[in-house]
């Protein structure tokens, strides 16, 4: 008996009737391109802290990326995109628990792409967003603690509000209330992201309080090299986040595919002159801050403007958020690593600037008020950014106070001096020394009660 020929096995691997190989293709590379915005995220973060604090930061993201992926199977995407249970605000959660729902081809029904990639490619929408919070309460966040609190958080945070922006009405199915009913425009995440990450990690912040020695002792970043290694991956990475929120390989990943880049490029260029007007000297943490502000701005408005308006767009959202970062002295809250001025700040900007900047050339079809098309869609956006951030702020500190007084959200005074990462995980980043290891599993480094303690 002679072994099977590709030709034989053929129809065991075609393609079923109604899936687009080369969208499902795409999407697939996406996913991945997400996927690696998560150890980006980490490098990006990592090198911002002080070395003490390294380890945990990055373990701060990689947990996330653990534990949402796990929920948001068994339950997430079901709140996010199941049928609406009434007035838009939320999905059965029963619907598609455990995505076993999706696993057939029949469930695709007239979707060129699996259902289930479109799961998973949301699912780590969430993972980023989750991540980006952390940034909010660097050097100072018991680990144990922040796994509770983006449990919670994704569950009623962010996926009651992916319910409302992202999941859209077809045939029998009822989506949410900001997409079908107000006519938010948001193409990749713009107030489901990056306004409902920022606004949450300014209610972590006020919740844990300031960082000791904050506005008098230097925090500065530790590894720029990481920094803008980080950034990089990011930026590589938010291809996938931005164009493979067409769903397709067509046009429209083309035209967001342009802006995305052009966003980037702009939004550096304008911290980079902020800074060299306001400080004498253009630096690489500006470099990196702002092509990641631009990249925020651009999210929601990716398919909505021109090239053009892509530029302006990420050249303002890098001078706004260069000059935002500086609230914190001001307003006395302690955003570790700019994720109120970057991701909150730039989301805005974003969000807000469709109004004015969106053309019905690019592929959403809507004209802003600097394109003929008046106040109407101004208004919309401002009633859909600004409710996502009062529901995000909100629940957000509820969450932390409640984790807060159940489990303890900040770590002992003394091991925020000594460093998070020896006490917490019995690890330090970097092993400077030749007597010493980089872990430790017994004595006063590993097995003390107070790691133990602070481990929970």
């Amino acid at each position: 008996m002679t072994a099977p020929s590709l030709l034989d096995l053929a129809p065991l691997v075609a393609d079923p009737a109604g899936l687009d190989s080369g969208d499902t293709a795409w999407l697939l590379a996406a996913s991945a391109l997400v996927l690696l915005m998560a150890p980006g995220l980490a490098l990006f973060y990592g090198g911002m802290v002080r070395s003490k604090s390294v380890l945990n930061m990055m373990m701060m993201t990689f947990g996330s990326l653990a534990v949402i992926t796990i929920l948001w199977v068994l339950v997430g995407y079901s709140i996010a995109f199941g049928d609406d249970l009434g007035l838009g605000l939320v999905g059965d959660p029963t619907q598609y628990a455990g995505l076993s729902q999706l696993m057939s081809e029949d469930s695709n029904g007239d979707s060129g792409v699996p259902l289930i990639l479109f799961a998973v490619f949301q699912g780590l929408f969430c993972v980023i967003t989750g991540a980006l919070v952390s940034g909010a309460i660097a050097d100072r966040a018991r680990f144990g603690a922040w796994m509770a609190f983006v449990a919670v958080w994704t569950l009623v945070v962010y996926a009651p509000i992916a319910h409302w922006i992202f999941d859209f009405s077809a045939g029998d199915h009822v989506g949410g209330w900001m997409a079908n009913n107000l006519g938010v425009i948001d193409f990749a995440g713009g107030t489901a992201v990056e306004i409902t990450s920022g606004a949450s990690g300014l209610a972590l912040a006020l919740v844990l309080g300031r960082r000791i020695g904050f506005g008098k002792d230097p925090m500065r970043p530790h590894n720029l090299t990481l920094v803008m290694l980080g950034a990089g991956l990011l930026w590589f990475g938010w291809f996938g986040f931005n164009a493979g929120s067409a769903l397709g390989a067509n046009q429209t990943a083309a035209v967001v595919f342009t802006t995305t880049l052009l966003a980037g490029a702009a939004g550096a260029l304008g911290w980079l002159g902020v800074e060299r007007l306001r400080d004498g000297h253009a630096t690489s943490l500006g470099a990196a801050s702002g092509l990641v502000s631009g990249l925020v701005a651009i999210t929601p408005s990716c398919a909505s403007v021109s090239p053009v308006g892509a530029i302006v767009m990420g050249a303002v959202a890098g001078v706004v958020c260069a000059l935002a970062v500086g609230l914190k002295y001001r307003f006395g809250y302690d955003d570790s690593l700019d994720v109120v001025g970057v991701h909150l700040v730039g989301g805005l900007v974003g969000t807000f600037g469709i109004g004015l900047l969106a053309t019905a050339a690019a592929p959403t079809g809507v004209d802003g008020l600097f394109y003929g098309g008046g106040l109407d869609q101004l208004g919309r956006q401002l009633l859909g950014g600004g409710a996502v951030f009062a529901y995000a702020f909100v629940v957000s500190g509820i969450i932390g106070l409640v984790v807060d007084k159940a489990m303890g959200f900040r770590i002992d005074e003394e091991h925020e001096l000594s460093g998070i990462d020896l006490v917490v995980h019995a690890e330090t980043a970097y092993d400077l020394h030749a007597t010493a290891g980089a872990r430790s599993g017994s004595g006063v480094l590993g097995g003390s009660t107070a790691s133990k303690e602070e481990e929970r």
